[in-house]
């Protein structure tokens, strides 16, 4: 098991230096064939690395210089070759606009170990809901 969480730990640290440094060849490696991807923006999904990568190149081309990413909370479930992790996470930046932008997240990420590696297989990036206003909440902190 020991093994197993310093790998998971090692794919973690490659999505966010891959985030950090808004390298989405690097990125997209991490991620199965068949990913299956919900993001806090539009659409409900993204199916496969051909729309994740464009959701990726997307994100990384509204900003300028490199992001800050800082994640809270980090927690690893293996069992065999499946495993779940789950954790806060915020990437901050200055888009090409010049306005600062970053909020918290929660992110809960699906592997599997295939061929002695492991691949993010689902990943999903949700922001909580006022169920009221009907709007997402954006200014908590972690």
């Amino acid at each position: 098991m020991i093994a197993t969480q310093s790998d998971l730990k090692v794919l973690f640290d490659d999505q966010t230096e891959a985030i950090r440094t808004r390298d989405v060849d690097r990125l997209i490696s991490l991620y199965a064939p068949d990913i299956l991807y919900f993001d806090v923006v539009p659409p409900l999904r993204y199916a496969g690395t051909t729309a994740l990568r464009g959701r990726f190149q997307q994100w990384f081309d509204a900003y300028k210089g490199s992001l800050k990413v800082e994640s809270r909370d980090f927690e690893i479930s293996a069992s065999g070759d499946i495993a779940v992790a789950h954790w806060l996470s915020r990437v901050s930046g200055t888009l090409k606009n010049g306005h600062e932008a970053g909020f918290w997240v929660r992110v809960t990420s699906c592997c599997q170990r295939s061929n002695d590696r492991w691949l993010v297989t689902h990943e999903h990036v949700s922001l909580p809901v006022d169920v009221m206003s009907e709007k997402a909440v954006t200014n908590l902190v972690a």
